[in-house]
């Protein structure tokens, strides 16, 4: 095989596209849902069960490795897929983001950004090469590039000011990246919302060159309208032969909202997190476990579902093992979130390689409009 990272666009139906990013560990279908791995863990899942789903790529989280266990000692160990055992793609992101959720803690420089840890309070930096340092020991065959990414609502002038800062971040990026065969590097576009700042990153990333691009600096409190009014532009200043990938994104509505304005790849913590917390992604919308309209109920979760918490239990007893605090719970729960939201990927890519993708939304709308089962 190749030591290429390659992109192979094989349909489009709109601005929808399905393709396969071909890596020396496998290929990724997209468009592709990444489940988090933050701390080389999903949550509550076995790496074989998370594969099951039909995940093809795992994310994993720069900041929090490089805390704890560290970057170091998971080199030692034989690097990320043999730590966690995970044979298949992995992308790390490249640590800017939990930099900027913890703002209180961090200090902004040029340079890059000191901080301290949230697990112990020692001082860190990241750099752009540190940064590709870290992820160069991870292993991960996917690199993000160094970036600061501003909360939203933020000034135009503030927005611009970050925005050309992470461009020249991901210039040093590239720098430091050097050339790793079989794996890539893929930068990302910043300008919150407002469109000439987002052309002109696009610009500056397209003059870098990049293996990949990323849409960043979207869900980060703007909203799904201001989301998709960005993305009714940004992913078309992106070059059309590369993979494009939205950072942390989203809720089912939001990923086919931005698979329909042409992105490629997504990631978000939200199947595992609801999955713990007795929320369920259902083709009629979201069911909570907590309500006692569940308690007797012996019907499954969504009938139409192929994973274990539907196949093998009821409403009534994924709603007592959740009020008893039980750690199957969330395991169910998490099994079959991330099962829906697979089940909604390999949905769109049929779609769009057959022509119907219009007609796949529309029923994927109708369905979640129709709202849960009646209650027995």
């Amino acid at each position: 095989m190749s030591p290429k990272v390659t992109f192979d666009l094989q349909a489009s139906d709109g601005k929808a596209r399905t393709g396969v990013i071909s890596t020396p560990r496998g290929e990724i279908r997209t468009p592709a849902f990444m489940p988090v791995g933050t701390a080389a863990t999903v949550k509550a899942m076995m790496p074989e069960s998370v594969r099951s789903t039909g995940a093809d790529i795992l994310l994993g989280n720069t900041y929090h490795l490089m805390l704890r266990p560290t970057a170091e000692r998971i080199e030692r160990l034989g690097g990320l897929h043999k730590f966690m055992n995970w044979q298949r793609p992995i992308l790390t992101d490249s640590g800017g983001f939990q930099v900027m959720s913890l703002a209180s803690l961090r200090k902004l420089t040029e340079q890059g950004v000191t901080f301290k840890s949230h697990v112990d309070g020692s001082k860190h930096e990241i750099t752009p090469e540190r940064s590709m340092e870290i992820q160069r020991m991870l292993g991960s065959d996917i690199v993000m590039c160094f970036d600061e990414c501003p909360a939203l609502p933020a000034t135009d002038n503030a927005v611009a000011e970050s925005m050309r800062m992470s461009m020249r971040w991901a210039a040093r990026s590239r720098d430091a990246f050097g050339d790793r065969p079989g794996h890539a590097l893929f930068g990302i576009q910043q300008g919150g919302v407002t469109q000439e700042l987002r052309a002109e990153s696009a610009e500056k990333l397209r003059d870098i060159e990049f293996d990949g691009y990323a849409v960043g600096g979207l869900a980060v409190g703007e909203g799904q309208e201001a989301m998709f009014g960005v993305l009714d532009y940004a992913p078309d200043m992106l070059p059309q032969n590369k993979p494009r990938y939205l950072m942390g994104v989203g809720k089912p509505d939001d990923i086919v909202g931005a698979v329909a304005r042409g992105i490629d790849m997504m990631d978000c913590v939200l199947p595992s997190r609801s999955g713990r917390t007795g929320q369920a992604y259902t083709r009629h919308g979201v069911v909570n476990i907590k309500n006692a309209r569940h308690i007797d109920d012996p019907r499954p979760l969504d009938e139409n579902c192929s994973c274990p918490a539907c196949r093998n239990y009821s409403r009534a007893y994924l709603s007592h093992v959740f009020r008893s605090n039980e750690m199957i719970s969330g395991m169910l729960l998490t099994w079959h979130n991330l099962q829906y939201f697979q089940d909604i990927m390999a949905g769109m890519r049929e779609a769009i390689s057959a022509g119907t993708f219009d007609v796949w939304q529309a029923e994927f709308h109708a369905g979640r409009a129709e709202g849960d089962i009646e209650p027995i």
